[in-house]
C-alpha cells in the first residue's frame, strides 16, 4: 500500500466498497478441495462442451492405456528371446550333454 493511500490515518474502507451483500467463506470449501484449471484449445472445447465429457474421454483414455492389445501397437520383442538365441542356448545345452 503507498503512503498517499492511507495518509489520514483511517482503516475505514472506502465508501466505494460495499460487502454488504458478501458472504463469508463461501469458497472456502471448493478452496480446501483443490482445484485443477485446464485451458482446452478452441477446437477441443467444442467437441467437450462440460467438465463430465471431458472427465468421460479422459477416463477412456486411461482404460486403453492399461490394455494390452493396443490397435497399432507393436509387442515388446525385446522382452523375448529371438530365435537365434533360443538356438544358441540349445545347442550349448547339447554340446554339454555330449561331455557328459
Amino acid at each position: 500500500m503507498s503512503p498517499q493511500s492511507n495518509a489520514n490515518g483511517s482503516d475505514e474502507l472506502r465508501p466505494e466498497y460495499d460487502f454488504s451483500e458478501g458472504v463469508r467463506g463461501k469458497h472456502y470449501e471448493a478452496y480446501r478441495a483443490g482445484t485443477n484449471v485446464v485451458f482446452l484449445e478452441p477446437d477441443i472445447a467444442e467437441a467437450f462442451p462440460d467438465s463430465a465429457s471431458v472427465n468421460n474421454a479422459l477416463r477412456l483414455l486411461m482404460k486403453l492405456a492399461k490394455t494390452k492389445g493396443l490397435v497399432g501397437g507393436r509387442p515388446n520383442k525385446a522382452l523375448r528371446p529371438t530365435s537365434r538365441q533360443k538356438r544358441k542356448a540349445k545347442s550349448k545345452r547339447r554340446s554339454r550333454a555330449a561331455r557328459g
